[in-house]
């Protein structure tokens, strides 16, 4: 095992213990600089695991999973913090489920799009809504489904 192997093995062990958003979001960083892209992904995955406020495995902590995810990268493209603010207004006045029911339901949006560029298909609504099938009507599922095979994502 090189030196590097070895910092990266342990910057990966430190993440995956790592409940503190504030350092993953320094490690995340500092491994883009670092050009590592495997050690910035799971500091950044690890980061939208843990930044929601909800319980980790409800529907709540997905959709918020996700629009962290999607806010990161929407600033990282444009240089500049950028909020989803009409996506957290709607959640604040019909909340989660019924945002993504609507989402999921209108052509594919930016942000799907970005999402599955980079790799992330299970941080889309749609993947959402089928993990928690139960809150959702069928047509909602259905489109989700849809959208996602037609994405080549086994759903």
């Amino acid at each position: 095992m090189t030196g590097r192997d070895d910092l990266v093995r342990r910057a990966l062990e430190r993440i995956a213990k790592s409940n503190d958003p504030s350092e993953l979001r320094k490690v995340a960083e500092n491994a883009k600089r670092a050009d590592n892209a495997a050690v910035q992904e799971a500091a950044l995955r690890r980061l939208y695991e843990v930044s929601p406020a909800a319980q980790a495995g409800t529907l709540e902590h997905a959709v918020w999973r996700s629009i962290y995810a999607l806010e990161d990268a929407l600033t990282e493209e444009r240089g500049k913090t950028t909020r989803l603010a009409r996506t957290r207004q709607k959640i604040a006045r019909e909340g989660e489920a019924k945002t993504v029911a609507d989402l999921v339901t209108k052509s594919a949006s930016d942000g799907y799009r970005m999402l599955m560029e980079r790799g992330w298909p299970e941080l889309t609504f749609e993947f959402v809504a089928l993990q928690h099938p139960d809150r959702f009507e069928p047509h909602v599922l259905e489109a989700a489904k849809v959208r996602l095979s037609d994405s080549a994502v086994q759903v």
